[in-house]
C-alpha cells in the first residue's frame, strides 16, 4: 500500500468529543483534512454546530453536530444512534472532551471538583469508548483514539485530581486496546505535554506561566494544536494497524527533561 493511500481516511467517520474546542478541534481539524467526515460533539451544540459547518465548508467533507455530555451515558448511546443514522457507520472515535484539575493541593481539594474531574476526563472517556466499540465489534475493525497527558507518567504540585484522571485514561487504553484486539479494533493514546488552548490561555500570560515554559519545556515554547494533527492522522489510518495499546507521548521532552 502506498504512502498516500495507508493515511487517507477519505470515507472514514470519526466522532471528536469536545471537538469544539483547543486539542479536540485541531484533531477534529487534522482528521477532516485527511478525509474523514466528523461528528462533532460537546455540551454546548450551538458552537459545535459553527465549528462542524465551519470545517466541513474548508475541506469538502460531510460533518454533524450533535450535543453530548459524555457523563452521561444516555447521551453517550445518542451520539452513537445520531452518528449511525447519519452515516452508517463509525470509524474513529476520538475521547478528546477534558477539564483541567482544580489546581489546589489535595487537602483542598473538593469532594464535588474530585468527581467532576473524575467523572469528565475518565468516566467519559469510558463511557464513549464502550458505546464505540459496541458497532465497532460488530464493523470488526476500528479505531479508538483517547486524549490522556503528560501527567500520566510525571505529575506537578496541586494536580492530584488532574493526573488522577489522565492516568486512569492510559491505563484504560491499555485494558480497552487488549479486550478489543481480537475484533480488530485498535485503541490508542495521544498524551500532549503543555499546548496552548482556550484551557490554559489566561494562565500561560502569567509570570507562574512564563516560568513554566521557560523552566520545564526544553523547546522554551507551547505546542501548537497543529503539531498533534500527524499524530492523530497516524492512529486513525491504516498506518497503525499494527499499533495498539500505545501511548504516544507529545512533550518537547518535557518527561526526560
Amino acid at each position: 500500500m502506498t504512502i498516500e493511500r495507508l493515511f487517507n481516511l477519505t470515507g472514514k467517520v470519526a466522532i471528536v468529543t469536545g471537538g469544539h474546542s483547543g486539542i479536540g478541534q485541531g484533531l477534529a481539524d487534522g482528521l477532516a483534512e485527511a478525509g474523514a467526515n466528523l461528528v462533532i460533539a460537546g455540551r454546548r451544540y450551538e458552537v459545535c454546530e459553527e465549528v462542524s459547518q465551519e470545517i466541513a465548508s474548508r475541506y469538502g467533507v460531510q460533518s454533524l453536530a450533535v450535543r453530548c455530555d459524555v457523563t452521561h451515558n444516555e447521551d453517550v448511546d445518542k451520539l452513537v444512534e445520531a452518528t449511525l443514522a447519519r452515516f452508517e457507520k463509525l470509524d474513529i472515535m476520538v475521547n478528546s472532551a477534558g477539564i483541567s484539575g482544580s489546581e489546589k493541593p489535595i487537602t483542598e481539594i473538593s469532594e464535588g471538583y474530585w468527581d467532576r474531574v473524575l467523572s469528565v476526563n475518565l468516566k467519559g472517556t469510558f463511557l464513549c469508548s464502550r458505546a464505540a466499540a459496541r458497532t465497532m465489534i460488530k464493523q470488526r475493525e476500528g479505531k479508538i483514539i483517547n486524549v490522556a497527558s503528560m501527567d500520566a507518567f510525571i505529575t506537578a504540585r496541586n494536580m492530584a485530581d488532574y493526573s488522577a484522571s489522565k492516568g486512569g485514561v492510559l491505563q484504560l487504553t491499555r485494558a480497552t486496546a487488549l479486550d478489543l484486539v481480537k475484533y480488530n479494533i485498535q485503541v490508542n493514546a495521544i498524551c500532549p505535554g503543555y499546548f496552548l488552548t482556550p484551557m490554559n490561555l489566561k494562565f500561560f500570560t502569567t509570570e507562574a506561566g512564563k516560568k513554566v515554559i521557560d523552566q520545564k519545556i526544553p523547546m522554551r515554547r507551547l505546542g501548537n494544536v497543529e503539531e498533534l494533527k500527524g499524530i492523530a492522522i497516524y492512529l486513525a489510518s491504516s498506518a497503525s494497524s499494527f499499533t495498539t495499546g500505545a501511548a504516544i507521548i507529545v512533550d518537547c521532552g518535557e518527561t526526560i527533561w
